[in-house]
């Protein structure tokens, strides 16, 4: 039979096994050291070696690491919770993110061997170079992190910086802050230019926006007609906020132009549509082209036309069939404009845009019952309460 190892001899076993593996890693660091020491740079009080490098490479790895756990973590706090600010969250993702790496170059620097009292003659070297040749990037990084703190601007918003750019904003980096189109297009656009130039965000304080369709019809169209078809095609296009109330579209007759009649379908759009600015505009085009059909009211071509047309009582098609001596056909029931009842003309006589100017301005006054009276300056000569 075969004798049973002895505890006693399980224990030494295992000591020659820890001692063999200590003794090859002393070796193995023996071996490493001169590696370890060998000089790259050799001043007068800096010296640079490998070890050193190495050393400073781990710091800055390190850093980063524990950036992006952070930032993770942050994220993954976000979405377990649905009240909590998400644009604070990754500005606070941000700044977490530049001062672990400003550590980690610290640290690097440190290890390297570098001297960090006499590192302030390059920082002034530095902040000339920031002067002249890095002043532009230097005032984007600036503005980066004032658009982090300021939240005038943040992440998810949607912001037009002019006619042809505006999109949503997805990130806000060091040196530019990416803004996603409609059409999917990624644009980056400096940080200084949002601190110099001028910004409409459509999202900032609240996500419920109006738009103001124009169009135009001919001379001699009843206004009623009009703002009844306007309205018709306002209520077909699924984004109208609502057909009643203080959010109620609006139709206003805006000016009387070179050969038409201006009008401005005033409309408060859905918080889906808001984004949507160039596709809503046409969606209710679509349907003011349809309304307008129905109604048989006459959307103006640029050109001149003769008066001749309606001559002979009779307009389009029949007055130029009668010019060119061919009786016209007869008007059938299918072929009638409807008509508009006295109660419809009557719903519709109201003037839209006087009662938007009556209106009191949102938070203008805090009670909107008993709006506040501006008192004059004193010595001011008293005015009386007719308005012009």
């Amino acid at each position: 039979m075969r004798a049973t190892p002895s505890t006693e001899q399980v224990e030494n076993a295992g000591v020659r096994v820890a001692e063999s593996v200590d003794a090859a890693t002393r070796q193995g660091l023996q071996g490493l050291q001169p590696v370890l020491e060998y000089r790259l740079l050799n001043f007068a009080s800096f010296q640079l070696t490998v070890g050193g490098v190495v050393a400073a490479v781990l710091a800055v790895l390190i850093a980063l690491l524990i950036s992006m756990l952070l930032r993770r973590a942050l994220v993954r706090y976000g979405k377990r919770r649905q009240n909590v600010n998400h644009a604070a969250i990754y500005a606070v993702s941000r700044v977490a993110h530049y001062l672990l790496l400003l550590v980690g170059v610290m640290v690097a620097l440190r290890v390297a061997g570098v001297p960090i009292g006499e590192f302030a003659v390059f920082a002034g070297a530095l902040g000339i170079g920031l002067g002249f040749g890095l002043r532009e990037i230097f005032a984007n990084f600036i503005g980066g992190l004032v658009l982090l703190f300021d939240q005038s601007l943040k992440v998810g918003d949607f912001i037009e910086i002019d006619a042809d750019v505006r999109g949503t904003v997805r990130d806000i980096n060091i040196r530019a802050t990416r803004i996603t189109t409609n059409d999917n297009i990624d644009i980056m656009v400096p940080n200084a230019q949002f601190m110099t130039g001028r910004v409409v965000n459509w999202t900032h304080r609240d996500v419920l926006r109006r738009m103001r369709v124009p169009f135009k019809v001919a001379y001699g169209v009843d206004k009623e007609r009009v703002k009844k078809a306007a309205l018709e095609a306002a209520a077909k296009v699924p984004f109208t906020l609502s057909m009643e109330g203080r959010h109620r579209p609006q139709v206003w007759l805006s000016d009387f132009g070179d050969g038409a009649v201006e009008y401005l379908l005033a409309v408060w759009l859905t918080e889906e549509a808001t984004k949507r600015n160039a596709a809503i505009k046409a969606a209710y085009l679509w349907e003011l082209d349809t309304a307008f059909k129905h109604h048989g009211i006459e959307i103006p071509l640029p050109q001149r036309d003769l008066h001749l047309r309606s001559v002979f009582g009779l307009r389009g098609d029949d007055a130029i069939a009668l010019l060119r001596g061919v009786a016209p056909p007869a008007t059938t029931a299918t072929d009638a404009v409807p008509e508009l009842s006295e109660r419809e003309r009557a719903d519709l006589a109201g003037n839209d845009a006087r009662e938007e100017v009556e209106r009191p301005v949102r938070d203008a006054t805090p009670d909107e019952s008993s709006p506040s009276t501006l008192q004059p300056p004193a010595g001011a000569a008293p005015t009386s309460g007719k308005q012009p």
